[in-house]
């Protein structure tokens, strides 16, 4: 089922200033590839998708983990949610991406 992506303006902020430092140009392609899988597949295996239990999204919902890239010092990573929660006259489900960062 596809998903609308929706983000953050922190997320957002991040996507952006990734776009623009031309020296993380391959970092950037992963994670566009990364949020096309996303909304096609929030399961696909390549995303290695997991929940997260160290934050909440909104109104508490349940935040996942998403790998934009593996196996790389500094790799990407998304975090997201389902929200706002998916009602059954609803076409799509949403994914709100809450931030976009390298891994510590």
């Amino acid at each position: 089922m596809p998903f609308e992506l929706k983000f953050t303006p922190e997320a957002k902020q991040q996507f952006v200033e990734l776009e623009k430092d031309k020296s993380l140009e391959k970092r950037f392609k992963a994670v566009r590839k990364a949020l096309r899988f996303l909304s096609q597949d929030p399961t696909h295996p390549g995303l290695q998708t997991h929940k997260y239990d160290s934050i909440s999204g909104p109104e508490k919902s349940l935040v996942f983990e998403a790998y934009a890239e593996q196996r790389t010092s500094g790799a990407y990573r998304i975090f997201w949610c389902y929200y706002p929660p998916k009602k059954k006259t609803d076409p799509i489900g949403t994914i709100t991406i809450l931030s976009i960062v390298p891994h510590p």
